[in-house]
């Protein structure tokens, strides 16, 4: 699938890592070092600009590196980057780790994810199907 792409940053456009990879790594765009205290937030800026087909998304992921080593994660995870949308993509991120994390240029912050969906159209009726599941909420499952 070809992507449109503008690419504003002062760094190479995202690519597969692997031949396996599902995601591309976003990288930071910034003019100075974002530092982010504990419990902070803060939209940090790729410099990237893409026009998706209509029926795809891209979803914006935390880093898994980030998460476990640094508790650096995406606030809005899996954020949407729909279709229509022509401005620069941003990352959410928050620091859920007790020390602060220093965000630099360039630094991967995140990763892109390229998915398709649908669009449904609601039938509103009265009674759903019975399922063994039903009602059973949290937790419901697996139960022994």
């Amino acid at each position: 699938m070809k992507v449109q792409v503008i690419n504003r940053s002062k760094h190479q456009i995202p690519t597969y890592e692997t031949q396996g990879s599902a995601g591309m790594d976003l990288r930071a765009n910034i003019e100075a070092s974002i530092v982010l205290k504990p419990l902070e937030r803060a939209i940090i800026k790729t410099g990237l600009f893409i026009a998706l087909p209509v029926g795809f998304e891209a979803q914006v992921r935390p880093r898994s590196g980030l998460a476990a080593k640094k508790g650096i994660t995406v606030l809005n995870s899996p954020g949407t980057v729909d279709a229509d949308y022509r401005g620069e993509i941003g990352v959410i991120l928050v620091n859920l780790s007790n020390e602060e994390f220093v965000v630099n240029d360039g630094e991967r912050i995140a990763q892109l994810v390229i998915a398709k969906h649908e669009r449904l159209q609601w039938v509103e009726v009265t009674i759903l199907d019975d399922t063994e599941r039903g009602t059973g909420g949290f937790g419901s499952t697996g139960v022994s």
